[in-house]
């Protein structure tokens, strides 16, 4: 049974950085799309970044370009999203998903698997 666990939220000053984990378990996730979404108080779920798990090819959010990076370690089954620069509007519950196809990665509903979610607090 695949298994998301994200770690690494907290709080953090406006312009600080955070490190986000998140833990892949239950299978084997080479031909798999790894996103990162979050999702505010009062506000739909949307797409912050995506990572190809066997290329590497990523894709990221207009909001978040520039400040945020998605990375993966294969060995460990671990996807990471660095947030640099961050400001109040990134305050939410990030969350970890993973799908099995490449296409419609900037949809939550395409995507299968889910994490729990951690919170990030961005103080001004």
């Amino acid at each position: 049974q695949v298994q998301l666990v994200e770690s690494g939220g907290g709080l953090v000053q406006a312009g600080g950085s955070l490190r986000l984990s998140c833990a892949a378990s239950g299978r084997t996730f080479s031909d798999y799309v790894m996103g990162w979404f979050r999702q505010a108080p009062g506000k739909e779920r949307e797409f912050v970044s995506v990572i190809n798990w066997s290329g590497g090819s990523t894709s990221y959010a207009d909001s978040v370009k520039g400040r945020f990076t998605i990375s993966r370690d294969s060995a460990k089954n671990m996807v990471y999203l660095q947030m640099n620069s961050l400001k109040p509007e990134d305050t939410a519950v990030y969350y970890c998903a993973a799908k099995n196809e490449p296409t419609y990665f900037r949809d939550p509903g395409r995507y299968g698997y889910w994490g729990q979610g951690t919170q990030v607090t961005v103080s001004s």
